[in-house]
């Protein structure tokens, strides 16, 4: 029941960022992220939230920005939600995509490598 709701309140906490990052934010060193994902604590003291970032060169200065606005983000997501307590967010790039396309570039390679060595 309790897992239910954690789930719930992460879907929840990830559409309210996403509206917060996009509108209410003003730090130029945020620019454009997509909330991926958040993983709250069970006793909701912190929540990890995963964000994509366009360019992996922006990263370090995009996560500063996103750190530098939290408390204003938790702030906001204080008024808006009604939960007792609104968890402490910290912010982590979110790599999963690039394993992905890493992972597909990999077998591109190894099905296009397979196909030369018969015709050789």
């Amino acid at each position: 029941m309790a897992r239910r709701r954690i789930e719930r309140l992460n879907e929840q906490l990830r559409r309210e960022l996403t509206e917060i990052l996009r509108r209410e934010v003003k730090d130029p060193r945020v620019g454009v992220v997509t909330v991926m994902g958040v993983r709250t604590a069970p006793d909701l003291t912190f929540a990890r939230v995963l964000v994509e970032i366009p360019s992996a060169e922006d990263e370090p200065e995009t996560l500063a920005g996103l750190a530098a606005a939290a408390p204003f983000v938790r702030r906001e997501l204080g008024q808006r939600l009604r939960i007792r307590r609104v968890p402490e967010l910290h912010f982590e790039a979110d790599h999963a995509l690039d394993h992905v396309r890493r992972i597909e570039e990999l077998l591109d390679e190894a099905k296009d490598g397979g196909g030369a060595s018969e015709d050789a």
